[in-house]
């Protein structure tokens, strides 16, 4: 199960923390990926990481703004997004690959999805 979290309201140019929990298995074991879903929009990928092939970023979400990394003590993957833009309203949500376990920007290819946490962004 993933539960995410540390959305809310922001500024323009402001930052968020997300946090991705997982439970009932150590997410170690797969690929964790962050996507993301504005009103009217398709579901796009944001970053994912997993212990084999590190961090990845997706077209849309540049390093110089979105960062994923992860705690494994705490079981749990986060996504800091800073210089917050109205354009990165959206619902955001975690997912796990557990089949190929590896990062995908691919959403059908992910099993395990949590409730996904709201980020809004106010001019």
């Amino acid at each position: 199960q993933l539960q995410a979290s540390g959305g809310g309201l922001v500024q323009a140019g402001g930052s968020l923390r997300l946090s991705c929990a997982a439970s009932g298995f150590t997410f170690d074991d797969y690929a964790i990926g962050w996507f993301r879903q504005a009103p009217g929009k398709e579901r796009e990928g944001v970053a994912c990481i997993s212990s084999s092939f590190g961090s990845r970023y997706y077209p849309g979400s540049p390093r110089t703004r979105f960062t994923i990394t992860s705690d494994s003590a705490k079981n749990t993957v986060y996504l800091q997004v800073d210089s917050l833009k109205p354009e990165d309203t959206a619902v955001y949500y975690c997912a796990a690959e557990t089949f190929n376990r590896v990062c995908t920007q691919r959403s059908e290819l992910y099993d395990y999805w949590g409730r996904g946490t709201q980020v809004t962004v106010s001019s």
